[in-house]
């Protein structure tokens, strides 16, 4: 029972994988790679997640914990979303303040970034389309089998066979949300320090969208306000330091 759905799911996670980096490569979140920066926000996260931790560890509740939970998939499904939404307006204020004759080249490099979000979101909306189509072919299909060969195949071969589609694109969906995410939908070909500047935004958003679904982080006033604002704060800053060593290292500028 266990070798079906092995056998059946790797190479499903690997046509899923193959895929999603083709369209969202792992290591394209950067126009500009620069190994120092990525080595300060991989230390941060960790420092982040190792204070959420400790604070609920040290003052929070089985219930703090459920929410903290719920907030961490809650991010994860409204991310992709709120991303669409305010990228717009961030790389329509950066076209505001770029020189006229950059704006041509930057509306052209709209184009891969546009192309990334119809696949994207895309495959977000198929996944339950394919699931309540997997639903019906599965009722469909259990009902046109006869009765002699119902043991056999009116199971799991029948119920992974049916939902295929839906997994496959949960799975894409899945692997691509990471370079996704981090690239901002290949953002950064419009214009270098735009990831920074949407984590930035980003990072506040999501804060206040915390703040009001959760009520603040378990502890006295001090944590609380250290839980609340350290992490958005940390990551402003971090976005723009990147954004300064874009300008010293590499010569990119906010309206260049």
């Amino acid at each position: 029972m266990i070798t079906l759905p092995l056998v059946w799911g790797y190479p499903l996670a690997r046509s899923a994988r193959t895929r999603a980096r083709r369209f969202f490569p792992a290591q394209g979140h950067r126009h500009l790679q620069d190994p120092q920066v990525w080595r300060v926000q991989k230390a941060r996260a960790w420092t982040a997640a190792g204070a959420s931790l400790a604070i609920l560890i040290a003052y929070g509740t089985s219930e703090d914990l459920a929410q903290a939970q719920e907030q961490y998939w809650l991010r994860l499904v409204i991310t992709p979303w709120l991303l669409l939404l305010t990228a717009p307006l961030v790389v329509g204020l950066l076209a505001y303040w770029a020189p006229s004759d950059r704006r041509g080249p930057m509306r052209r490099s709209l184009r891969p970034a546009g192309r990334s979000v119809l696949v994207y979101f895309g495959a977000f909306t198929l996944i339950p389309v394919f699931a309540v189509a997997g639903g019906w072919t599965f009722q469909f299909l259990k009902a046109k089998v006869t009765v002699s060969l119902l043991d056999l195949f009116a199971g799991p071969p029948l119920f992974m066979l049916s939902f295929t589609p839906a997994l496959w694109m949960l799975l894409f969906v899945v692997f691509a949300s990471g370079p996704a995410l981090r690239s901002a939908f290949t953002i950064a070909e419009i214009h270098a320090a735009l990831p920074a500047l949407l984590t930035g935004v980003l990072v506040w958003e999501l804060a206040a969208i915390g703040l009001t679904l959760g009520g603040p982080p378990p502890g006295p006033l001090p944590v609380q306000l250290l839980a609340l604002l350290g992490g958005p704060a940390s990551v402003t800053a971090l976005a723009w330091w990147e954004i300064h060593r874009l300008r010293t290292r590499y010569g990119v500028t906010l309206r260049g």
